[in-house]
């Protein structure tokens, strides 16, 4: 980013740069100018570039000087490599565009350096940059020369050492304020001189050494021996309380002369590690709190003077606090708060449950139980002077629940059946068990768990189980409790499904049994044709075996099993089948997998025979219907004659008759000989005109 920053800041340059190489380029003139300023300043071990533009001539002769010695030369876009100077092998890299980079630069690369390009029929041009590699300042020491200053004295001089930097510049500084070359003063190489000094010299002196990369500051407190007068006492940093692990100085100073020698006083010893006064405590713990006491002797005067610093160091409680509530005879309530460790340790208290009771580290608090407390958060609110928490807690009433069944089989063969009551509650809710109206207790039949939560029933005979009656449990806490009845069943399957592969080579087998059944194991049978063995062949003759066969034998807590190298050609049908030990439940209903039955061997013959017998029943019948139809219409044809009174039942609308077109002609039609041998009073009456019945279409399905 601070690249990034840079080339943004450089960009007008750039521009015009681009700009004038572009319009020399124009005279095909040799050009070359730096890419950015020609002052770099760069920390020692980076790498940093020198970087050049050049245009107006391919392929120019580069050649990078420091000062006036060569240090590296390159012909551009050449197959050979640079040759670099000795003391740059590593170091110093020419770029193809004729920049020199410096790889983890030392700080003696510091200089100026002169690229020359050179191009045969284009003369000579250079660019000149200055380096400055500068260190990072440290392990600065500032020291006195002499050791104390003395009111009266010629001169008195401090003077900073380091292992390691350049100094760009430095400042130095007399209780904050720049000190600059006076009479009073003097600031040569690394040495600031104070002459004359006097007791207005006493204070805090320091040097700030810097450079582009870095920069230091080291104080040097002065005193001009003349007490001592009263101690100063300090704890840096100055705070209320320090928490275990952190590091703070004590410092003891005083007037005098000469200058007392302080000394730290703990638990009434005298404390080694200090050095001027300036005590370093490191990671401290709390068996490192309390008064400390720094004592001062003038060795001319004999006078003593002592003065006390207390530090606190506390120490933070372990983890989170964590709350509790637990049952009290199954009446009362109990919510505890605990949060271990700590100096001093945490307060605890129930807010919500009791505005005046509290404890330190673990607190607990009976209430009696009520509905008010049921599904209600109650919260601990745990203050230690380092941080403050809290913990919840929700007492809750057993929640519904639902028996879960367990079947196995023991090593003496028993049949042994664990149901489990569990009940989401909080205090954990405490189970009771009975069987009809009887209570069930532990013996050699029923085991109840440590938690009461698990009832075992052991036993040879399945019907031990079946024929037994009711059993309840129930869970009961102070807040409440859930009673459930049930009744174990046989080995019985709920539900069942099969999923074939896309191949139908494979199929699963997926099953569920009711909660409170007692199962033992499953047998997983199929009727059809063996399975394929992995050659590909059958393991026996295709379809010799018409009955249900065992082909897979499951636990009883097993819920699917898979079947291999099916025959996707083949019908199969499978089932399971639950069991009780030696007791067989209902088989689960029929899967069934594969093309189809098809049909046998008398049904394709008797469909062959069918066929030629019903294209003549086809024939005859389509005869028989043209025979009727010629009958109807030689009577439609027939003479009418008149219908006496005794059989004109029904009035018959006739419809209009439509002329033909010849009678359009003027042909008269043919006289109506029906109406001719009616009486008067029969002319009104209309015949009825027949009407041949409708064809009737008939089929034949074979």
């Amino acid at each position: 980013m601070t690249w990034l920053k840079g080339i943004q800041k450089l960009r007008p340059v750039l521009v015009s740069v681009l700009f004038i190489l572009t319009s020399q380029g124009a005279n095909c003139q040799l050009v070359v100018s730096p890419v950015g300023p020609t002052l770099v300043n760069a920390l020692a071990g980076t790498n940093v570039t020198l970087a050049v533009f050049y245009s107006g001539a391919s392929d120019p002769v580069v050649t990078w000087f420091k000062g006036a010695l060569p240090v590296g030369t390159w012909t551009i876009n050449t197959n050979f490599s640079p040759d670099i100077a000795n003391d740059g092998w590593g170091v110093l890299e020419i770029e193809r565009n004729g920049s020199l980079t410096f790889k983890n630069v030392p700080q003696r690369f510091t200089g100026s350096y002169t690229v020359e390009l050179t191009k045969s029929g284009h003369g000579t041009v250079s660019v000149t940059f200055t380096l400055n590699i500068y260190e990072i300042i440290q392990n600065v020491t500032l020291i006195t020369e002499p050791h104390f200053a003395q009111e009266g004295a010629e001169r008195f001089t401090l003077q900073y050492n380091m292992l390691q930097g350049v100094v760009e510049q430095e400042i130095w500084r007399f209780n904050g304020r720049d000190l600059q070359n006076s009479t009073r003063y003097l600031m040569e190489g690394t040495s600031l001189v104070i002459f004359g000094p006097n007791r207005t010299d006493k204070g805090s002196y320091s040097v700030t050494l810097m450079n582009p990369f870095s920069s230091m500051t080291m104080h040097k407190n002065v005193t001009v021996l003349y007490g001592p007068d009263e101690p100063i006492v300090e704890a840096l940093a100055i705070q209320p309380f320090y928490k275990a692990g952190d590091s703070l100085i004590l410092s003891c100073r005083a007037e005098g002369f000469p200058l007392s020698i302080p000394q730290w006083i703990f638990g009434g010893k005298i404390l080694p590690d200090f050095h001027q006064g300036v005590l370093n405590l490191t990671n401290v713990q709390t068996s490192q709190g309390g008064s400390y006491t720094c004592s001062l002797l003038n060795e001319l005067t004999k006078e003593k003077r002592e003065k006390n610093v207390t530090l606190k160091v506390y120490d933070s409680p372990l983890g989170s606090p964590i709350c509790s509530v637990a049952s009290v005879n199954n009446t009362d309530l109990q919510y505890q708060c605990k949060w271990a460790g700590g100096m001093p340790e945490a307060q605890l208290s129930f807010p919500a449950l009791s505005n005046i009771n509290s404890g330190a580290g673990t607190f607990s608090l009976i209430v009696t139980s009520s509905a008010n407390l049921n599904d209600k958060t109650i919260t601990c609110l745990a203050e230690h002077p380092i941080e403050q928490n809290s913990c919840n807690i929700t007492a809750k009433s057993p929640r519904n629940f639902l028996p879960a069944v367990k079947t196995s089989v023991d090593s003496d063969g028993k049949i042994a059946v664990t149901i489990h009551c569990v009940s989401e509650a909080s205090p954990q809710a405490v189970v009771s068990w009975s069987q009809g109206n009887e209570s069930v207790i532990t013996g050699s039949t029923y085991q109840i768990s440590s938690d009461t939560t698990q009832l075992k029933i052991r036993s040879h005979n399945i019907s031990t189980f079946l024929l037994a009656p009711n059993y309840t449990c129930t869970c009961r806490n102070p807040l409440g409790s859930q009673r459930k009845l049930f009744q174990l069943q046989g080995p019985t399957i709920s539900d069942s499904s099969l999923f074939p592969n896309q191949d139908g080579t494979i199929i699963t087998l997926t099953w569920e049994v009711p909660p409170t059944s007692v199962v033992t194991g499953f047998d997983i049978q199929m009727k059809g044709p063996d399975l394929l063995s992995h050659s590909g062949d059958y393991s026996v003759p295709r379809g010799s075996s018409k009955e249900y066969r065992i082909i897979q034998q499951k636990p009883g807590y097993a819920r699917s099993a898979d079947v291999f190298l099916l025959d996707p050609d083949m019908t199969y049908r499978f089932r399971i089948i639950p069991k009780a030990r030696l007791t067989d439940g209902e088989p689960s209903k029929v899967h069934r997998i594969g093309p189809g039955d098809g049909l046998s061997g008398s049904a394709i013959a008797g469909i062959a025979a069918g066929i030629p017998c019903s294209i003549i029943a086809l024939i005859l019948l389509m005869g028989l219907i043209f025979l009727i139809f010629c009958y109807h219409k030689k009577k439609s044809n027939k003479t009418r004659y008149p219908v006496s009174r005794a059989v004109e039942k029904v009035k018959t609308i006739q419809p209009k008759a439509v002329s033909h077109n010849i009678l359009n002609r003027g042909l008269r039609p043919p006289p109506d000989y029906n109406n001719l041998h009616q009486t008067p009073s029969e002319r009104s009456v209309t015949l009825p005109m027949f009407v041949p019945p409708a064809p009737v279409r008939v089929a034949t399905t074979v």
